[in-house]
């Protein structure tokens, strides 16, 4: 079986994290899918969804995609602030 090298781009991932991160409740794949421009294919979500899972950002449960990275300027601030001990 041949496998294909399939690239992400970056505008696609972002587009991808921002519909997730601003969405009022949990989104589904498919609610995400049909919040997102028509050109982005199933197969490219799912691998946007890995790659952001993988990073840490999001967990996918019972069908909901949850956005768990803490992003708020006041945490990172003070995580900067941080000695490694």
């Amino acid at each position: 079986m041949k496998q294909t090298l399939q690239y992400l781009r970056l505008d696609t991932v972002s587009m991808v994290e921002k519909a997730i991160k601003n969405a009022e409740e949990h989104p589904s794949k498919r609610q995400s899918k049909t919040a997102l421009p028509k050109d982005i294919t199933h197969q490219t979500l799912n691998l946007v969804l890995k790659y952001i899972e993988n990073s840490g950002k999001i967990v996918i449960r019972d069908g909901r995609i949850i956005w768990i990275a803490n992003d708020n300027p006041k945490f990172l601030r003070m995580l900067k602030k941080t000695i490694e001990v």
